[in-house]
């Protein structure tokens, strides 16, 4: 595989932006299967978390070794705390990762702008990001998973996100969403739910969802009211649990699964 570390101007943000980019390579290295080239590849959009940047993914797994045998390109964006959301104080950064980030990445590198090609899965609060960026914009992925998250807009205030355990919470929901208590945005573009509902609603094609959390996660019961919704929708939808908590054993074990998953989709 080929790591790129790349540094690029958003038009969107109006700033410079980081992102780690894996590109298949057909010959590897001692230990690591190659695989075959292609004109345009595959490629996974790879989200990180509120704590966490661009690097996260390489730092705490081995995301690169196991998509070596795969023919996947992964594409690691940094979004600072903006819950991958255009904010209500602040930049654009839902349009910059659903759609001046991919255009950027495909004229940069060899890879597809095929739906069937492209797959977002992300953790927290790239969970939330990757289920509001896969089904906001379902005409352009294929499959989406969410780990340790839901659909954040019907979290109880007192058992939710790390975030409101530290002071300044309002003024991050403020800043974000414009709004002090989430519940405001129910039936919004901020709402999972309400985005599931439109994609049937407009006939859509649906993405496939993977969706999993640790049964000790302080976010469980989120991920389990989001489950429990989706459950009686036409989406095809996936839902597991197993024991582990908000940490990266879990993901590390998870993101492999999520692949295996993909993994006939990429045959």
């Amino acid at each position: 595989m080929a790591l790129m570390h790349v540094d690029f101007f958003s038009n969107v943000l109006g700033l410079c932006c980081e992102a780690d980019v894996i590109l298949p390579q057909k010959t590897q290295g001692i230990g690591m299967e190659g695989s075959s080239t292609k004109d345009r590849y595959p490629v996974l959009w790879l989200l990180h978390g509120a704590s966490d940047d661009h690097t996260i993914w390489q730092r705490r797994t081995s995301i690169e070794r196991y998509v070596s045998e795969l023919g996947l390109a992964v594409v690691m964006p940094a979004v600072h705390l903006s819950f991958y959301t255009n904010m209500a104080y602040g930049p654009r950064y839902f349009d910059y990762v659903a759609e001046e980030l991919p255009e950027i990445m495909q004229d940069f590198f060899p890879i597809s702008n095929k739906r069937e090609d492209n797959f977002v899965c992300g953790l927290s609060m790239g969970g939330y990001g990757s289920l509001k960026v896969g089904l906001t914009k379902a005409e352009n992925y294929s499959a989406i998973g969410c780990f340790s998250a839901g659909n954040f807009v019907y979290r109880e205030a007192d058992n939710s996100h790390k975030l409101n355990d530290r002071p300044g919470k309002a003024s991050l929901n403020m800043t974000v969403f414009g709004v002090e208590d989430m519940s405001e945005l129910k039936n919004t573009e901020h709402d999972i739910f309400y985005l599931a509902r439109k994609n049937i609603d407009e006939g859509k094609a649906l993405p496939r969802i993977y969706h999993a959390c640790g049964k000790d996660d302080f976010l469980i019961d989120n991920a389990r009211l989001t489950a429990e919704w989706f459950k009686n929708t036409d989406y095809d939808y996936t839902y597991l649990e197993a024991p582990g908590a908000h940490t990266w054993e879990f993901w590390d074990e998870w993101i492999q699964k999520y692949l295996k998953w993909l993994k006939p989709g990429l045959c």
